[in-house]
């Protein structure tokens, strides 16, 4: 199954895409949607009025999650482009709401930042709460996965250790455009499943990988995440980009006015942005 937020002229809408049909659910967005114990049943069934999918207005996949978990230094390509060690443990730095936008909105450069950088992500959503995860529980909070470009402000990013002030400027975040349950992919990276991840940028490939690079995989991710705090239906989790980021080219390549950048997994979807610069 394939779900989606979408904006319509009476507010945001949880939709199910049937091909070239989307049928709302009758929830407000998605995360409304998975908060409901019989989302998946209920999303199955459901009739209510029907959206044509190619002029579908994307919502952020989740407009207002509890919590945007992101990670740090996953694919292995990543962490030695950047000079890095694998790491022993994730590294862990959050978003804000605020932040996110849909898979098809302007990304918006400030003026503060010359640095502006893409990060293709491969995305969990979570679908049922859990706490202190074995791995059997971890798999089935996974409700589906999306795409997040984890746009970054590198030279805020540096100021100091904590990437946080480089990773949650307003307006910068692309999330969906839907959610894909793990019985749609023709592997699951939950089970080590290698699905392709890439980013173009003005048609230019820049990032080309498979997610069974992650240095920690989806469940580990979240056996992790939930031993410190509880996963709630709807929260998100990037779970880190593969090599050729813009920073680490050289030159470096960033996001300008005007560019099209586009984050994409295979099987899962695409978010395709163009850049506007803000003052």
């Amino acid at each position: 199954m394939r779900l989606a937020t979408i904006r319509t002229a009476t507010g945001h809408r949880a939709v199910r895409i049937d091909g070239d049909s989307a049928v709302e659910t009758g929830e407000a967005d998605v995360r409304a949607l998975l908060e409901r114990p019989d989302w998946f049943e209920h999303a199955t069934g459901a009739d209510g009025p029907v959206h044509d999918a190619a002029r579908l207005d994307h919502a952020p996949l989740v407009p207002s999650p509890e919590k945007i978990i992101c990670i740090g230094l996953n694919y292995r390509d990543h962490v030695l482009e950047m000079g890095n060690e694998l790491p022993e443990y994730p590294t862990i730095f959050g978003k804000f709401a605020p932040a996110l936008i849909g898979a098809r909105d302007e990304i918006e450069l400030p003026a503060q930042s010359d640095r502006v950088d893409y990060e293709a992500e491969l995305t969990v959503v979570i679908g049922r709460s859990v706490r202190h995860a074995d791995a059997e529980a971890a798999r089935a909070a996974i409700a589906g996965y999306t795409v997040l470009n984890d746009v970054s402000m590198r030279d805020y990013q540096r100021r100091t250790k904590q990437f946080l002030q480089g990773k949650t400027w307003e307006h910068s975040t692309p999330l969906g455009p839907e959610l894909v349950t793990p019985d749609e992919l023709p592997a699951d990276p939950a089970d080590g499943g290698a699905l392709r991840i890439r980013s173009e940028l003005d048609g230019e490939i820049m990032q080309d990988s498979t997610t069974d690079q992650l240095v920690f995989g989806v469940v580990d991710l979240i056996v992790y995440l939930s031993t410190i705090l509880t996963l709630n239906p709807g929260d998100v989790i990037a779970t880190g980009t593969p090599g050729g980021v813009g920073d680490a080219r050289t030159p470096p390549r960033y996001l300008t006015e005007g560019c099209e950048i586009v984050t994409a997994v295979d099987g899962v979807g695409e978010c395709r942005n163009v850049c506007r610069s803000v003052r």
